[in-house]
């Protein structure tokens, strides 16, 4: 946990969230900073403490209350609960943004290029939940948290949490122009890619595109009766194929297309597979101008990756644990469970190069390189912290903390 405190201290991601709340208590009163207690709550989902009822067995956890910037007692959970449901409309929003401010920050210079990963998954939710409603694809009450990445570093832009039935596009839409809207703003030059499943794939999209400069998309397509038509050469070719060489077969065509609440034509290409268990087609649209293959293989189904961040995100760091009653109260235990995904991935991609940890999921990194034992004693003007003289990932450890001890000169 020590790593994660000074990777928070480099880039200063809680002192952003935090500068985005009010204390409205009585001064007078206080004993737990809204500062420390986002720390605390921070700290504790980055090492696998999910719940707020854990505060009550780490409020006394030397590591904790050090990463926590106190040596008194921390905040426990009753404490917790009622910092959770404070926050207002408001203030979520400027964390929300604070997010995408934390994602510039983390960019030496402008990009070149930059894609937009943005993907939902469900988060069932128990019991009387403010605006959990009942979705039809998983047959149960839910949440649908959207995520938001870029496609290329893996580094989280944002999280929305949605209410529990499928958004329509044009509300994902309104989110994605906001943060389309303001990263233009502070990289007038890059190129801002978006790509997203068929969900994602509007009207709205695609005009939008068409209007900015320097912006293009690329998202799946749900088939249609006019699409299978277009692509039936290319399915009857590859059939013909595999019947003769009893081998799988990939077919890839491109055509324009134009549906009927489209402003434009827009380029469409179909994969086609077949193999022994039958006849795969599937469709994106893009407005990149490259070949079929390429633009399938190596632009679309790369947001593959993405899946594997919210994995990270979902149920390695459970962000899933949506108790609170109120909606407003989730979305910013939403906001914390970001903060820890934060801090873990950029400690793995930042401080972790070239050893073990550096493609590992977040999980092992918890497991192995987080949950460090340590003996903590606090004296009148400092802290001593003594580890252990060997365990696991010792020299990975000594590693990070002497790039650390460089940053600080």
């Amino acid at each position: 946990m020590l790593l994660l405190k000074e990777v928070d201290s480099q880039i200063g991601l809680i002192d952003r969230l935090s500068g985005c709340l009010q204390d409205n208590r009585h001064q007078s009163y206080v004993k737990h900073s809204v500062d420390s207690m986002l720390r605390q709550r921070v700290m504790q989902i980055a090492a696998g403490y999910e719940d707020a009822n854990d505060c009550n067995a780490l409020k006394d956890d030397g590591m904790m209350r050090v990463c926590a910037n106190g040596q008194q007692t921390l905040a426990a959970q009753p404490t917790m609960s009622r910092f959770e449901n404070q926050a207002d409309n408001k203030q979520l929003y400027k964390m929300a943004m604070a997010f995408v401010d934390n994602f510039i920050a983390s960019y030496a210079s402008q990009p070149k290029v930059i894609i937009i990963d943005s993907d939902d998954t469900n988060s069932f939710t128990y019991g009387q939940q403010e605006l959990a409603l009942f979705n039809n694809y998983y047959g149960d009450y839910c949440f649908m948290p959207l995520h938001v990445y870029e496609g290329i570093s893996g580094k989280l832009i944002t999280t929305i949490l949605k209410p529990g039935r499928r958004s329509k596009s044009v509300n994902v839409f309104a989110v994605l122009k906001r943060i389309i809207d303001y990263l233009r703003k502070h990289w007038p030059d890059t190129l801002i890619m978006f790509r997203g499943d068929s969900h994602f794939c509007s009207r709205e999209v695609m005009n939008y595109v068409h209007d900015m400069s320097r912006v293009e998309f690329i998202t799946g397509l749900t088939g249609n009766t006019v699409l299978n038509k277009c692509a039936q050469m290319t399915v009857e070719s590859a059939q013909r194929s595999y019947e003769s060489s009893q081998k799988p077969v990939k077919r890839y065509h491109s055509f324009m297309y134009k549906a009927g609440s489209w402003a434009y034509a827009e380029r469409v290409v179909v994969k086609v597979e077949v193999t022994s268990m039958g006849t795969n087609v599937r469709f994106i649209v893009s407005s990149l101008n490259i070949r079929a293959k390429v633009l399938y293989e190596q632009g679309y189904c790369a947001r593959g990756a993405a899946e594997l961040r919210i994995k990270d995100h979902k149920t390695y760091l459970l962000s899933d644990r949506m108790s609170c009653s109120s909606f407003k109260a989730n979305q910013f235990r939403l906001f914390l469970h970001s903060a820890a995904y934060v801090l873990i991935h950029t400690l793995q991609n930042e401080v972790l190069k070239g050893t073990e940890f550096c493609k590992a999921t977040m999980k092992t990194i918890q497991l192995k390189l987080i949950k460090v034992a340590a003996r903590i004693k606090f004296l009148k003007t400092k802290v001593i912290i003594d580890l252990p003289s060997a365990f696991y990932s010792k020299w990975v450890f000594e590693k990070a903390l002497s790039m650390f001890e460089v940053l600080r000169i």
